[in-house]
């Protein structure tokens, strides 16, 4: 199975990790979740609907990172999947 890890779980930050799938699949873990989750998924969402990318896991451990921070580790985490041999 392909994956693909940006990030780290630093403060500000967010450690997201891509998978092979046969549908979309989020899990989101934050700190912040109770206040920001939804904003999370839309900034996930909406990045993997420009990329034209609907089978994938994604899995997120948030540390109060920013819209851009997140979007920049997911598009990083995939390039990585996609170069992956294992």
């Amino acid at each position: 199975m392909k994956k693909g890890i940006a990030g780290s779980v630093e403060s500000n930050d967010c450690l997201i990790t891509v998978y092979e799938h046969d549908s979309l699949k989020i899990n989101i873990n934050s700190i912040v979740y109770d206040f920001f989750k939804d904003n999370i998924e839309n900034t996930i969402r909406k990045t993997l609907e420009e990329l034209n990318i609907d089978k994938i896991k994604v899995v997120v451990e948030d540390k109060g990172a920013l819209d851009y921070t997140i979007r920049a580790r997911l598009i990083t985490a995939i390039k990585r999947m996609g170069n992956n041999d294992a």
